[in-house]
């Protein structure tokens, strides 16, 4: 088997039912014709004499998978349950397969596939083949839906591909040595502000934050308060901070919006309210761009969230409590 040439697989069955041997032609014609292996059944070599155990010994040997298909008479040839002149295909067949399992027993497990199709059951496949404890493939239907698990064993393509790992984040004390921290209150970080954020202290339910961005301008802003920071040049993982109004603000029943922006787009929406602060815990990974706004809305929001979207005509008294990037 290479990249460029399809699998080769082999059936091996018995002959149980003229009905069977439709069933497994039908299951090997969909195979070949619809999903693209190179499939080969007995069925389909009997146009010329053949020395059928020279050709059974050359297709399980050059096979890349053996497909075998459970039914009862198989299962008892198989395990040695017949009479010597009853299916003695399926008995010489299943007699190489056995060695293959005793030689290699891992490798043969990867090439050996049990097969149940439609109408047959799982107490149908030889014993040999552990149905119970190694993995099986019911075949509910001829679709591609019906065989998938099949052709994924078959092309080693899963349907759920393992997601890549991300780095361990395991060992607080030695990753928070090595993951880089960056405290958002360090100006000389901000690509872009408006001119209104002090930093220095601020209590928030008690509290106190000593890295903090402080909103309580005399005037109302015109605009909503903001910084941004770039994040490209580290690896940055995590947002964390608490929001929210400051705990001597003068007007206690006044809300506040805060707003998170990865890369230009809105990814986080709050209303905080007196006694009621956000804690922010924020995935930034792959994220360039970090825009921080904080702002008091119009008095139709409430502390209960909702409410417009404009600035309120009076000053706010909030806080970014320790916001940092690690």
């Amino acid at each position: 088997m290479s990249e460029s040439s399809p699998p080769r697989v082999f059936v091996t069955y018995s002959h149980d039912t003229e009905r069977h041997k439709r069933s497994v032609r039908e299951f090997a014609t969909y195979l070949r014709s619809r999903i693209g292996l190179d499939v080969h059944l007995d069925q389909w070599a009997d146009g010329a004499r053949q020395d059928w155990s020279l050709w059974a010994m050359e297709h399980l040997r050059d096979a890349d998978f053996i497909l075998v298909i459970a039914s009862p008479d198989y299962k008892r040839r198989a395990e040695g349950r017949a009479r010597p002149d009853e299916g003695r295909g399926a008995q010489f067949e299943t007699a190489i397969i056995r060695d293959h399992l005793t030689k290699n027993l891992r490798a043969g497990n990867e090439r050996v596939l049990p097969v149940v199709l439609p109408g047959r059951s799982v107490d149908e496949i030889p014993m040999f083949l552990t149905p119970y404890s190694t993995t099986h493939y019911l075949i509910p239907e001829f679709t591609e839906s019906g065989v998938a698990y099949l052709v994924s064993a078959i092309t080693g393509t899963a349907d759920h591909p393992t997601p890549q790992r991300a780095p361990w984040r395991g060992g607080l004390e030695s990753k928070a040595r090595e993951q880089p921290r960056l405290l958002l209150s360090d100006a000389s970080r901000w690509l872009d502000s408006s001119d209104d954020f002090n930093i220095g202290t601020a209590s928030i339910e008690g509290v106190p934050y000593e890295n903090s961005l402080l909103l309580r301008p005399v005037s109302t802003p015109v605009v909503r308060s903001y910084i941004e920071v770039d994040l490209s040049g580290g690896t940055y993982r995590e947002l964390t901070a608490t929001a929210g109004i400051v705990d001597d603000a003068v007007e206690r029943f006044q809300t506040g919006r805060i707003e998170v922006a990865l890369d230009g787009k809105p990814r986080m929406i709050e209303t905080v309210a007196w006694g009621r602060p956000v804690t922010i815990r924020l995935d930034l990974v792959d994220t360039r761009r970090l825009r921080l706004e904080m702002y008091r809305p119009a008095p139709t929001a409430t502390p209960f969230g909702g409410g417009g979207t404009g600035l309120s005509r009076k000053p706010p008294e909030l806080a970014w409590g320790n916001p940092t990037v690690r």
